[in-house]
This record gives structure tokens, sequence and C-alpha cells, in this order.
């Protein structure tokens, strides 16, 4: 598998099937802290303070218009919790991990 974060979404309108668990399993050992939970990657992002979490929401936001694909986001004070999934297949598809990856670069590197 090539770097995730070089990739880009393609239009899911159904018709493929969704990631078997062992192609998840795989794919979750190139995103860093996300776990699949009922049907979704999720990973939680903690922050010093309200401005570097609503930043980071910002940044999430980019990357969703840019790629095509939103993620649920649960934001508090100090953290945001980010679920993908891909709604058009009622699974995961390469599509969510490309974003978790892009998600994840905004917070390393």
């Amino acid at each position: 598998m090539s770097d995730l974060r070089q990739k880009t979404c393609r239009p899911c309108e159904g018709g493929v099937s969704p990631m078997t668990d062992s192609q998840i399993q795989r794919y979750l050992e190139q995103v860093n802290g996300w776990e699949y939970k009922e049907g979704e990657i999720v990973r939680n992002f903690t922050f010093k303070n309200y401005y570097e979490t609503m930043a980071f929401v910002n940044a999430v936001a980019w990357v969703s218009h840019k790629e095509n694909h939103h993620p649920l986001l649960e934001v508090g004070f100090r953290n945001c919790a980010i679920k993908y999934s891909t709604h058009a297949i009622q699974g995961i598809s390469e599509n969510d991990f490309i974003c978790a990856a892009k998600v994840d670069a905004l917070v390393s590197d």
C-alpha cells in the first residue's frame, strides 16, 4: 500500500463492498491511534485549550472539503473525536483511511 496521505478520495456512490475486517486491520496499521469501533474508524484528539481545538476542527473541515469525504466530529473544550465511515456502502472504504492519514498529518510531522 502506498502512503495514504498522497492519495485522493474517489467518489463512492455505492455498488462496491465495504472493507473486510482483515483489510481494516491492515489499514489501521498505517494510521496512528485510530480504532475500529461499531462500524467506524475513530480517534480522539486532545489539545491544550479551546483555541487549539477549534483550529484543528477548521483544518479537518478543510481536509474534508478537499477530499469531499466528511467525518462525524464531536467537539469539546479541549478535545475532538473524529469518526469516519462511508455511508454509501454502509461500511469502511479506503477513503476513510485516506482522510484519517491526512488528519493525522495535521498534528504530526
